[in-house]
C-alpha cells in the first residue's frame, strides 16, 4: 500500500507540475495580446482568378526548413495551389519525396556554417519563404541564436542579392528585440534585421502556440496542445491554418512593405483561404 501511495502522489506532484506550467504560460502569451486584426481589402477578389494571374507571370519560390513541421505543410500547400512554376527547397540534407508531385522540385543542400559559398543556390527566386528554426533545449542558447538569427539573416541577404522581392519570415507571438526573454529577443531581433534588408515586400508571421502532434513531444508540450485547442483559438493556431496563410497572402497586395500578421490575422486569413 506504501508503494501505490507513494506512485499516486508522484503522479499528482507531475500532473500539477504541468497544469501550473500551462497556466503559466497561458498567462504569458495573453500579456502579449494581438491588436484588432488586419483587415484584408483584397480578400473579397476571385482567389481563382489571383492565382491565375500569379501562374501566369511564372514566378519560382524556394523555402528554408522544408524538414520542419510548418516547412512540410507549407511545401504541400504550395504544390497544392501549383501557382509557382518551380520550388526549391534549401536545406543541409536532402529530403526523401517520392511521387508525381515532387518532380519539379529542386532541391539544394547547402551548409549553413558556409552559407558564402552557395549563394547559387539563393540565385533566381521571386519568393522566399523560411521556417527555419531550433530551440534552446536541442541546440543550446549560442545553437538558437545561430540557426534563428544568423542563419536566416544570412538566406535573407543571399536570397536579396539573388533578386528575390519577396520574402515571407515565420516567427513567434511576442518577439520583440527589447524583451527580456532570450526566444523573443532573437526572434524580435531577426525580424528588424531582415526588414532592414529592403525587399519590395515583407511578411512576418507570429503564431501563437502551434497546433500540431510533434514525433519528439514531450508531455509538457502535448498537454499545452490541448488545453489551448480546447479553451483558447486566440493564443494558439493549427499548423495548416499557418501554411495557408502564408500562401495565400502572397497573392494579397498590401500597402505597406512590411506587414506583421499576428495570431488573429493568421486564423483569419487562413480561415479564408480554407473556405475558399
Amino acid at each position: 500500500m506504501t508503494i501505490i501511495t507513494q506512485l499516486i502522489a508522484t503522479l499528482g506532484k507531475t500532473a500539477l507540475f504541468l497544469a501550473l506550467l500551462v497556466l503559466v504560460l497561458a498567462a504569458v502569451l495573453n500579456y502579449f495580446d494581438d491588436a484588432d486584426p488586419i483587415k484584408y481589402a483584397s480578400m473579397n477578389q476571385d482567389t481563382a482568378a489571383l492565382e491565375e494571374t500569379f501562374r501566369q507571370q511564372n514566378k519560382s519560390c524556394f523555402i528554408l526548413g522544408a524538414s520542419g513541421e510548418t516547412g512540410k505543410v507549407l511545401l504541400q500547400e504550395l504544390l497544392q495551389r501549383g501557382f509557382f512554376s518551380r520550388i526549391t527547397l534549401i536545406g543541409r540534407r536532402p529530403l526523401t519525396l517520392e511521387g508525381k508531385a515532387y518532380e519539379n522540385l529542386v532541391q539544394e543542400v547547402v551548409d549553413f556554417e558556409k552559407l558564402e559559398d552557395y549563394a547559387a543556390a539563393f540565385q533566381g527566386h521571386d519568393v522566399g519563404y523560411c521556417c527555419l528554426g531550433t530551440t534552446r533545449a536541442k541546440a543550446g542558447a549560442e545553437g538558437f541564436i545561430r540557426v534563428d538569427h544568423d542563419y536566416v539573416l544570412k538566406s535573407a541577404e543571399l536570397a536579396k542579392a539573388g533578386g528575390c522581392t519577396q520574402f515571407h519570415l515565420e516567427s513567434s507571438r511576442g518577439a520583440d528585440k527589447t524583451s527580456n526573454f532570450l526566444y523573443l529577443k532573437v526572434k524580435g531581433q531577426v525580424e528588424a534585421d531582415v526588414e532592414a534588408l529592403g525587399f519590395d515586400r515583407y511578411a512576418i508571421y507570429r503564431p501563437g502556440v502551434l497546433l500540431v502532434d510533434r514525433q519528439e513531444s514531450r508531455p509538457g508540450e502535448w498537454l499545452a496542445r490541448k488545453f489551448f485547442g480546447a479553451f483558447s483559438s486566440s493564443m494558439s493556431v493549427p499548423i495548416q491554418m499557418v501554411a495557408k496563410a502564408m500562401v495565400s497572402n502572397t497573392l494579397l497586395q498590401p500597402e505597406q512593405k512590411t506587414e506583421i500578421l499576428e495570431n488573429k490575422d493568421i486564423v483569419s486569413l487562413g480561415k479564408s483561404a480554407a473556405e475558399k
